[in-house]
């Protein structure tokens, strides 16, 4: 099912044209009962008559106005059978008979409540997500699904499952694609998954961000702790292969400029106690030799 763009007429002309007509029938109405109304006989009747008519008939013909809303379709059905969908803003008519039902066709947005799901590596985490959202096709909203905006909720709840059972929380290895650390490529997981799931509803998804990102409150204790040791590995590491570095260019501008000549014994004893000194969390005492080099 299709959206298929109807015609109506402008209400406001419309308006006035069944004011005047039901001016017309009071009109009518009160000549038929008035003083009169016995001299005329069967006239006076037939003015009652046709006044009753035509009220009626303007009766009905206000019950064919609707107003549309900017950025607001009116989707319109005859007897259960889908007629067409008007857009045109402000009051408008169309037959009395038709039924009318309003969609909103302005952007939306809501918050999914935090979910509790086990990520790539099975570990539980909490996730919530902005869905940004508008209807683009207002026939397949109305009658493909039941409830269109209930419809994008559930499914936008399940498309989030989906995609955290994807990723892991944390990268591992190099160019794995995590969800702490790859905002950008999850987005665009999330929203073709919601787009795929949502295409039959005629609903289009605009954005779709994680907001909430966190592990489970009985891992997070645990996960904690094995980041911030991940993070002094990271550290030590990187001091290591400094200090290295520093040893390494101090023998080689000692024994370039020739100031010193050690021995290999001496040389693993410079290194052992330059480590020391570079490598450690604390200032260090040295003990300073007054003598001889041996």
């Amino acid at each position: 099912m299709k959206e298929n763009p109807f015609r109506s007429l402008p209400g406001i002309p419309f308006l006035l044209g069944v004011l005047v007509v039901g001016l017309l029938a009071g009109w009518l109405m009160v000549t038929g009962i008035g003083p009169d109304s016995k001299a005329m006989g069967v006239t006076s009747a037939v003015k009652i008559l046709a006044g009753i008519v035509v009220g009626i008939l303007a009766f009905l013909s206000l019950i064919g106005l609707y107003t549309v809303q900017p950025n607001q379709a009116a989707v319109l059905s005859l007897f259960g059978k889908y007629v067409g969908t008007v857009k045109d803003n402000g009051l408008r008519w169309n037959n009395p008979f038709y039924s009318k039902k309003k969609v909103s066709q302005r952007v939306r947005n809501f918050e999914s409540g935090k979910l509790k799901v086990n990520e790539l590596d099975g570990s539980p985490i909490e996730i919530a997500a902005v869905i940004v959202w508008q209807v683009v096709d207002s026939a397949e909203a109305v009658y493909n699904v039941d409830d269109y905006e209930s419809f994008v909720h559930i499914q936008s709840e399940s498309a989030l499952r989906t995609m955290a059972t994807s990723y892991p929380y944390d990268q591992h290895e190099d160019g794995q694609l995590a969800l702490r650390s790859h905002a950008t490529e999850v987005s665009k997981h999330l929203l073709d998954e919601l787009q795929d799931r949502l295409a039959d509803a005629g609903v289009r998804i605009l954005d779709a961000r994680i907001s909430h990102l966190a592990y489970a409150p009985e891992i997070a204790q645990a996960m904690l702790q094995r980041q911030q040791a991940n993070a002094v590995v990271a550290a030590r590491t990187r001091i290591v292969y400094g200090a290295v570095s520093m040893v390494e260019m101090a023998l080689d501008e000692l024994q370039k400029k020739g100031v010193v000549d050690l021995d290999e014994e001496r040389k693993a004893t410079m290194v052992s106690n330059l480590l020391v000194v570079l490598c450690s969390e604390r200032g260090t005492q040295p003990i300073v030799n007054a003598g001889t080099l041996y």
